[in-house]
């Protein structure tokens, strides 16, 4: 971890530019009627979770390239999101998969944890693997199988993970089915879905009353005639099939293409079941790009829409978990994760320059040229300043990335783990 006197040290020859640079972007936003001050506190309250799964390099079907001193535990997994929080001071939660990261000593978990200044988002479960102390096979599915026994071994390891998450503080439950068919006839589609709801039933009923289940939704991979889960639609009607706890997540990465990500996500909030995001970037597939690398203008359109929803007065409050998902085969993970909270933290703040009044005004007024201009307009600002100020408002680094690399995390990670240290999970 780095003291706060070494980020102060690497603040400090930064800072005359970003007086200047912030000073003159605030002017520019009170000539608007915009208070850059208040943004930068709803900047900081913003926080998005790390993946455990995210801290090692990621790889495909023909390789993997490690960068060396990759955590090999829960505890030095922890450590490393504790040192991404430090430095952009807006990752202070990080999301576990079960059973890469089942926790052995949940006490000095809770210790490590506040000592790091860092809580448990959400539990992951895993029923698109086989393990190899398990039973019966996933390989035709496992909530929605056929084999009432793999059914209930599905059943029973997602309970275990909200049980892990009782013991470490956590709130939310995903799901994700890799369940589906590869070819015409090989499943029946109805009865699948019905399996998969009486599944589901019995997961919602073991939990916590205070707790939140997120189904997730992918329309191919690894079945590509029929998934189960295939989009929100199917999402949607399993969630009201099991109560007000279950939400749908939003993986930006599983839509085919062209899909409106950003209508889905207005119809989703507008419905009251718009529950969590997974945020990466997809160029042809699931490619777990870095968010924002690929489609910047997309991602600022999906905050567009959150940001609308949350400032309309006619609709409840919702709480939204915000996560990282992705795995980069070359580049450092801990890099690529400071990038993406970047990305996600100035669409944002671009979302939230849009003039409301002046875009509804548009709109009922059926200004196409208008109403787009207004988004541009917005898109166009350049709000690093913005970002940057929360950062260092939030004890942070004003340049994440340039801190990470000026300060030699990597180097120092290699040398505390080794060159071949391997994530544990992937």
């Amino acid at each position: 971890m780095l003291t706060e006197d070494q980020l102060h040290d690497l603040n400090q020859p930064l800072l005359a530019e970003h007086h200047l640079q912030f000073d003159y972007l605030a002017d520019l936003l009170a000539r608007r009627g915009v208070d850059a001050h208040q943004l930068i506190l709803q900047l900081v309250e913003f926080q998005v979770a790390i993946p455990s799964w995210a801290l090692g390099t990621g790889g495909t079907r023909f390789g993997r390239f490690p960068a060396g001193g990759e955590p090999r535990s829960l505890e030095e997994k922890i450590s490393d999101v504790g040192q991404l929080n430090q430095l952009n001071g807006s990752s202070n939660s990080i999301s576990l998969h079960i059973p890469w990261d089942i926790p052995q000593d949940s006490n000095g978990l809770h210790q490590l944890l506040a000592s790091q200044g860092l809580s448990i988002d959400s539990m992951n479960s895993n029923t698109f693997q086989d393990q190899k102390e398990q039973a019966h096979t996933y390989k035709f599915g496992s909530l929605s199988a056929t084999d009432r026994a793999v059914r209930e071994q599905a059943i029973q390891h997602n309970i275990e993970c909200i049980n892990y998450g009782t013991q470490l503080g956590a709130k939310v439950h995903t799901v994700w089915l890799a369940d589906g068919s590869n070819f015409p006839g090989q499943s029946h589609l109805r009865r699948a879905y019905l399996r998969t709801q009486e599944s589901l039933a019995a997961i919602y009923e073991a939990l916590p009353s205070d707790w939140t289940m997120l189904i997730e939704y992918k329309p191919y991979e690894p079945n590509f005639y029929s998934m189960v889960i295939p989009d929100w639609g199917t999402s949607y009607t399993l969630c009201q099939s099991l109560g007000k706890q279950a939400q749908v997540l939003v993986d930006l990465g599983h839509h085919l293409p062209n899909t409106n990500i950003e209508q889905i996500v207005g119809r989703l909030r507008q419905l009251g079941r718009l529950g969590g995001f997974h945020f990466n970037g997809s160029g042809y597939g699931d490619d777990d790009l870095t968010t924002g690398s690929a489609k910047p203008f997309q991602l600022f359109l999906i905050f567009n829409e959150l940001v609308d929803a949350n400032q309309d007065a006619s609709l409840t409050a919702a709480s939204v978990a915000y996560m990282i998902d992705a795995s980069h085969n070359t580049k450092d993970p801990l890099e690529d994760l400071l990038q993406s909270v970047d990305n996600i933290m100035g669409a944002y703040a671009k979302a939230l320059l849009v003039d409301r009044t002046a875009l509804a005004e548009a709109q009922d007024a059926n200004d196409t040229v208008r109403a787009e201009e207004i988004l541009r307009d917005a898109f166009l600002t350049d709000v690093r300043p913005l970002v940057a100020e929360a950062y260092r408002q939030a004890g942070g680094a004003l340049h994440p990335v340039r801190a990470y690399r000026a300060a030699g995390v990597r180097q120092q990670l290699i040398a505390q783990r080794g060159k071949f240290s391997l994530s544990t999970g992937l």
